[in-house]
């Protein structure tokens, strides 16, 4: 038997975290001396919950007087009480006997319980389970694991909100611990940790591994002088955590890669202002598959897919980056609190490995500018991205092959300094998206653009493009997705502001069907 809290699932959702709780909870900690995750916490709290609610019960019992029986004798006026009805009391108001033959004599009441409503129960029933056991309050039909299966996302968001206001707690990769427990990491085995990690060269190293170069008290808990060290480490702004959710690495910031610290150029928005209402379905749809890691993308339908491919734009070809976009942010891995992220991308193909980090602040994946280079990949190549059997790791693979001559958009630096459009024939080594792929004669040249273009009106920019598109087809109409590839070759934009820009401006461009518009100067 339990109450009315436990017996519904549906309780446990809107439960509230209060001051008993988390001093529970930190106890728990103290007595259990080892670092636990959220959901552990959550755990234990659905115990104590349970255990406190059974607890309740027990005292509402023996305050109740007396406690239905079916065997017992009752009369008319008795007052009762039902442990099988959440402890609700009643007053008898009929008493007659029973007509049931198999069951032999016994009296049925007529009782008015005190929620106002009326009810029948068996009186001198010899044969009834609650003869034996009237008031049970264990733990039938209470399921812990259940609960924090169903419920474990809203408890552990409602634990992690108490706990950060909480200065008796510390938090490292989404382990809890008290402050007060934790051992002294002095100066001087931070500066050793220092120079281990600086003779790695930047390859992150694991709490343990630094421990064995570390001089910290000996016959200590290990998980607690672990923990004591990341603690320490992280409160040290020489270091970074950059281990992926469950695995804890540390290395030095200073030697962390440029573009992991800070964005590249070719990754940097200005963000443009624009109405969202303006982008009809068929924008929306094609703003979803371009997989821009700065697109505001509701869609989940892929985020358990296995695999995804994407087409790459100038800036993450150039930065040698990938973005890491709704569609395919669950293929690799993530942490609980660390910005950045170390982990292996393995060719699909030649099983090379690659050190790669994630930028969760940017959502850019960095470290792929030899990859591109040595595969010969151009603006709208496309990329495979596949989950890995290996934790840590990430698949990735270009559809590559003997190079041929075709017939490519191809970008050119005039002499004026802008960029003109030309169908040129070009070595290709790659698939690549119809409509996304650019060849690019010479970086350097179209790198110079970006600073120029940074202060262009957008608007101009968009128009200028259009228009040097519109040359390379009889019809002078130009695709929204061929469109955003051609505007990112000089200026970082997301699709959103450019296809609200050619929906809410239709004396600029008339839109012909399926997406493909045309500047009206040309009407």
């Amino acid at each position: 038997m339990v109450s009315n809290l436990l017996e519904s699932l549906d309780t446990w959702a809107d439960l509230q975290i209060t001051q008993q709780d988390v001093e529970f909870l930190n106890n728990y900690l103290f007595e259990q001396e080892v670092p636990l995750a959220t959901n552990e916490l959550a755990l234990a709290l659905i115990h104590e919950r349970n255990r406190a609610e059974r607890f309740a019960l027990r005292e509402r019992r023996e305050g109740s007087g007396r406690i239905y029986v079916p065997k017992d004798a009752h009369q008319v006026g008795d007052e009762l009480t039902f442990p099988n009805l959440a402890w609700k009391r009643g007053k008898v108001t009929e008493a007659r006997p029973g007509a049931n033959p198999e069951i032999g004599a016994f009296s049925v009441l007529t009782v008015d319980l005190d929620d106002g409503s009326r009810r029948l129960f068996a009186s001198q029933l010899a044969q009834h389970s609650l003869n034996d056991n009237p008031a049970s309050d264990e733990d039938e039909g209470f399921d812990a694991e259940t609960i924090a299966r169903e419920y474990g996302n809203e408890i552990n968001q409602k634990l992690e909100a108490a706990f950060s206001s909480d200065a008796q707690l510390v938090r490292i990769a989404g382990r809890w611990f008290p402050r007060a427990l934790l051992i002294d990491v002095r100066e001087g085995n931070l500066n050793l940790a220092e120079a281990v990690l600086d003779m790695a060269a930047g390859e992150p190293m694991s709490p343990s591994a630094l421990l064995k170069d570390i001089a910290l008290p000996e016959g200590e808990n290990p998980k607690l002088t672990e923990f004591s060290l990341n603690f320490a480490l992280q409160e040290d702004g020489r270091f970074d955590e950059v281990g992926p959710a469950g695995e804890v690495l540390w290395c030095l910031k200073r030697l962390e890669p440029d573009d992991v610290r800070n964005a590249p150029l070719f990754l940097q928005y200005d963000p443009i202002e624009y109405d969202r209402s303006l982008l009809d379905d068929q924008m929306l749809k094609l703003a979803s598959e371009l997989d821009d890691e700065l697109s505001e993308i509701d869609d989940a339908s892929d985020l358990f897919a296995e695999e995804a491919s994407i087409a790459l734009i100038y800036p993450h070809l150039r930065a040698g980056t990938l973005p890491v976009s709704t569609r395919v942010q669950s293929l690799f891995p993530t942490a609980y609190e660390t910005p950045r992220i170390r982990f292996t991308l393995v060719d699909g193909k030649t099983r090379q490995r690659i050190p790669a980090w994630i930028v969760r602040e940017h959502r850019y994946v960095s470290g792929l500018q030899d990859w591109y280079r040595a595969n010969g990949l151009m603006p709208g190549s496309l990329v495979t991205i596949r989950r890995s059997i290996a934790p840590g790791e990430v698949v990735i693979e270009a559809q590559t092959y003997r190079a041929t001559k075709d017939w490519v958009r191809t970008a050119i630096v005039g002499a004026d300094g802008g960029v003109v459009f030309a169908m040129l024939k070009q070595a290709v080594s790659a698939e690549f998206n119809d409509r996304m792929a650019f060849a690019i004669p010479s970086f350097d040249v179209v790198d110079a653009l970006w600073t120029n273009n940074r202060k262009r009106p957008f608007e101009k920019l968009v128009i200028d493009l259009t228009r040097e598109l519109s040359k390379l087809t009889p019809q002078g109409h130009v695709h929204a997705q061929e469109l955003y590839a051609a505007v990112n070759i000089i200026h970082r934009t997301p699709p959103a502001p450019l296809f609200a820009l050619l929906a809410n401006r239709s004396d600029l461009f008339a839109h012909v069907g399926d997406l493909h518009f045309r500047l009206r100067e040309a009407e």
